[in-house]
C-alpha cells in the first residue's frame, strides 16, 4: 500500500474519532451547565478540545451556547467539528477508491449535516442538545457502516490504529485534566455529579454502575478508564487494539521498522497492563498519565516516520 493511502486512512479515522469524543463531551457538559449554573465551568472542556485563540475563548467561558457554537462551527478553531470533519472528508476523498462507497456517502452526509444552517439555529436559539444528538447519530452511522462494509485487511488495520490511538489519547487527556481539577478543589472528590459527568462523557456510566456497587469514587473511575478490558474507551482496551491491528501489518519488506514500532507498542501495553491504581498514585497520577500520553504520541510519530513517509 502506498504511504499516502495509509496516511489518509489513518487520519480519516483519527478525525472522526476526535469528533465523536468532542461531541459526547459537549453534550454532557452542556446539560451539566444547565443544572449547575453557578458552579459549572467550561475550562476542562475548552482545554481538551480547543486549539484556538485564548483571549477569544476566555471571553465566552460563561456563555454555554457560545462555547458550543465555537467548538462546533468556528473556522478559526482547528479542532471545531466543522474543521475536523472537513479534514476527514478530504482524507476520504483522496482514498475514495479504497473505501466502501457506502462509507464515503456516510461521511459526506456527516459533512453536509455539520454545515446545515438548521444546526446553527438549534445552537443559537433552540436546544443545542438537539444539534449534538444529530451529529452523534452521524458518527454512530459512520461506525456502523465502516463495521459492516469495510474489508478486513491492511486498509482496516490502518483505520483502526488511527481510531484507537486517538481514543486512548482522549481518555488519558480527560482523566488528567479532571484529576488536576481535584487537586485545585478537593471537594470534587466527594461530588457525585462530577464523577457521573466524567463517566457519561466517556460513555462509561452504565458499565461503572454494573462494576462498582459502593457508589462513585476516584479510584474506581481511574481503574475503569485505565485498566478495564471490557470498557471500549479504556486506555488498555485501546492499546490492546492498536497492538492487535498493528501485528497485521507485519511484512518482510519493513521488518526493521515493524520491530521497532512493535517494541514501543508492546512496552506501552505492558506498562498499562502491569499498573494498578496504587502504583499510579505512588508514581504520581499526573506524571503517570503524562508518560502514557507521551508514549502514545511517540507511537504516532513513528507511524508517520516509518509508514507515512512524513518524518
Amino acid at each position: 500500500m502506498l504511504s499516502r493511502v495509509a496516511s489518509s486512512l489513518y487520519w480519516l479515522s483519527r478525525y472522526v474519532e476526535r469528533s465523536d469524543g468532542i461531541l459526547r463531551m459537549l453534550k454532557i457538559n452542556y446539560a451539566s451547565s444547565q443544572d449547575t449554573i453557578h458552579e459549572f465551568t467550561w475550562d476542562p472542556v475548552i482545554r481538551i478540545s480547543s486549539g484556538g485563540d485564548e483571549e477569544e475563548i476566555s471571553a465566552m467561558k460563561n456563555d454555554s451556547r457560545a462555547v458550543v457554537e465555537y467548538l462546533l462551527f468556528d473556522r478559526e478553531n482547528p479542532n471545531s467539528i466543522l474543521n475536523i470533519i472537513t479534514l476527514a472528508r478530504e482524507n476520504a476523498r483522496s482514498v475514495q477508491e479504497h473505501i466502501a462507497k457506502d462509507l464515503w456517502q456516510c461521511l459526506n452526509e456527516y459533512y453536509h449535516t455539520v454545515k446545515d444552517p438548521k444546526l446553527l439555529w438549534h445552537v443559537q436559539k433552540g436546544d443545542p442538545i438537539t444539534a449534538l444528538d444529530i451529529l452523534i447519530k452521524q458518527v454512530m452511522l459512520y461506525y456502523g457502516t465502516a463495521e459492516s462494509t469495510m474489508e478486513r485487511g491492511e486498509i482496516r488495520s490502518f483505520m483502526n490504529i488511527g481510531k484507537y490511538l486517538e481514543r486512548s489519547i482522549q481518555s488519558v487527556d480527560i482523566l488528567d485534566i479532571k484529576f488536576i481539577s481535584i487537586s485545585n478543589n478537593p471537594d470534587l472528590l466527594t461530588d457525585t455529579s462530577y464523577w457521573k459527568h466524567l463517566l457519561l462523557s466517556l460513555g462509561g456510566y452504565e458499565l461503572y454502575l454494573k462494576s462498582y456497587r459502593e457508589g462513585f469514587g476516584a479510584e474506581n473511575v481511574l481503574e475503569l478508564v485505565m485498566l478495564n478490558h471490557d470498557f471500549p474507551r479504556s486506555a488498555i482496551y485501546s492499546v490492546n487494539n492498536i497492538q492487535r491491528y498493528f501485528e497485521r501489518l507485519k511484512s518482510e519488506k519493513n521488518l526493521e521498522h515493524y520491530s521497532s514500532l512493535s517494541f514501543n507498542i508492546g512496552r506501552l501495553n505492558s506498562n498499562i497492563t502491569y499498573s494498578s491504581v496504587y502504583s499510579m498514585k505512588e508514581e504520581g497520577l499526573h506524571n503517570y498519565l503524562v508518560k502514557v500520553r507521551s508514549e502514545l504520541f511517540g507511537i504516532g510519530n513513528l507511524l508517520n516516520e516509518y509508514y507515512f513517509a512524513n518524518s
